[in-house]
């Protein structure tokens, strides 16, 4: 590439930025100094038989499932605020794995997790709770000697952010926020035609959650929505954006080497939907018609990189409107794009297109898929396609094991995780200042500028 990290640097202040172990994106939020190591390339010694402890068991359950099918592993505990959840996950493990005489179950008081990881000492620990445990959860259990794997996003709060870094450098262990679009079929293709320079320098990005979940308001008192919901009252900016962000940003390979998060400008749309919705379906003294709905139906947020490139990052979760996470990536040669699938090359492709005026897409992408799949989903398509979210799940399950078991780096590290999850606070604050600026944390304090791209595994 032309217009790449090493260039940038000699026509830039990133140079100066580079050159030292602070920067000065940090600001005020680094108030101490690292304790540990720099977890970016971080791979621990492999483990041989890993074993594992899952708290969470709803979204939880289709995690534990992967896991437990793989070769070399041991589900050692299970963990939920009720018991149903644990028997009916029981139940299920047993069907694929019937050696299920040694796993302890917790349930009914909100920190039995805590006592499972004392007695339990398992290798890693997966956490599919509400978003406000994660932090903590995943704190304690690298504390208590495990390596932990947290569903999106990785927390709430800069502070929760910082501390997870603190901890993890501190106690060499892993903490990876398991963002599974990042292993979906047509942005594991576009990484690797990234990777391979197909569409040039690549100069913006549009990632997305649009995705309508007013139905889950139903669960007012038990399920996804009971916790889900009250987040829509406070907060008033983007509640979910690592789905889209990710990828993207691995794309970008933004906090690895060439690149890295600046700054983010964020608007929010009226609030409307939620009260909407609430009169129509729930009686008129339900809480959820008691409640000010603060977050606006749709946010925007705009992301600035070190280099300039930018990001669109839009959230919504209320408007009737079909699903879509954008997953847009253009370069000086050419666009990729999602929902639908759709390539557009400069000079055209094959005998498929002249130029880049027309996309292809439909039947005809499978001439890109013949080219450019992702090695990583070539190897394991037939294995994991019934996993769920189209095979994405199982594929992120696969590598978080072959990596523990061979001792390598894993595709996500503490630092993306927090990056990605930042966006969350940041536009909060950037929608209540009218969108005032807000400054990235360096997470990585200066040391993304020496962290190893993610690579095209085989």
């Amino acid at each position: 590439m032309s217009y790449n990290r090493r260039n940038f640097i000699k026509t830039s202040s990133l140079g100066a930025i580079a050159a030292s172990s602070l920067s000065i994106n940090c600001q005020n939020n680094l108030s101490t100094s690292r304790e540990g190591v720099y977890m970016g390339d971080f791979a621990d010694k492999p483990i041989k038989n890993i074993r594992a402890a899952f708290i969470g068991l709803n979204r939880g359950g289709s995690h534990l499932r992967n896991f437990a099918t793989i070769q070399n592993t041991e589900v050692v505990a299970l963990c939920d605020l009720y018991e149903e959840n644990v028997k009916r996950e029981l139940e299920r493990l047993y069907q694929y794995n019937s050696n299920t005489s040694n796993v302890k179950t917790y349930w009914g008081d909100k920190n039995k997790w805590k006592i499972m990881l004392k007695e339990m000492r398992p290798d890693i620990v997966f956490i599919s709770t509400n978003w406000n445990n994660h932090a903590p959860m995943a704190i304690q259990s690298m504390i208590d000697g495990a390596h932990a794997f947290v569903e999106v996003p990785m927390a709430v709060t800069l502070e929760e952010m910082w501390d997870i870094v603190n901890t993890s450098e501190k106690t060499q262990k892993h903490c990876m926020m398991m963002e599974n679009v990042n292993y979906g079929r047509a942005e594991l293709m576009y990484l690797n035609m990234c990777r391979q320079n197909i569409i040039g320098d690549l100069l913006h990005g549009e990632a997305a959650y649009i995705h309508e979940l007013r139905w889950q308001m139903m669960q007012d008192e038990k399920g996804t929505g009971s916790w889900r919901t009250l987040h829509y009252r406070g907060i008033n900016g983007n509640v979910y954006p690592t789905h889209g962000l990710g990828p993207v940003a691995q794309y970008m390979n933004l906090s690895r080497q060439e690149d890295n998060f600046k700054s983010i400008v964020s608007y929010s749309s009226p609030a409307l939907g939620r009260k909407l919705y609430a009169e129509k379906n729930f009686p008129k003294d339900h809480k959820w018609n008691n409640m000010s709905f603060k977050n606006g139906d749709l946010n925007t947020s705009i992301i600035k990189t070190e280099m300039g490139r930018t990001v669109l990052v839009q959230w919504d979760e209320t408007s009737p409107r079909p699903y879509t996470r954008l997953n847009l990536i253009q370069g000086t040669k050419g666009t990729l794009a999602g929902y639908p699938t759709r390539v557009a090359l400069e000079g055209g492709f094959e005998d498929l297109s002249k130029d880049h005026h027309s996309w292809i897409q439909g039947e005809d992408l499978e001439k890109i898929y013949e080219k450019y799949d992702h090695p990583l989903y070539k190897r394991l398509n037939s294995k994991t396609k019934k996993s769920g979210h189209g095979g994405m799940d199982g594929i992120m399950m696969y590598r978080i094991v072959e990596c523990l078991h061979k001792g390598l780096p894993l595709d996500q590290n503490v630092y993306e995780g927090c990056f990605w999850s930042a966006v969350t606070p940041l536009s909060g604050k950037s929608v209540r200042e009218d969108g005032k600026p807000q400054t990235f944390p360096d997470f990585t304090r200066g040391d993304w500028i020496k962290t190893n791209p993610l690579t095209i595994v085989s």
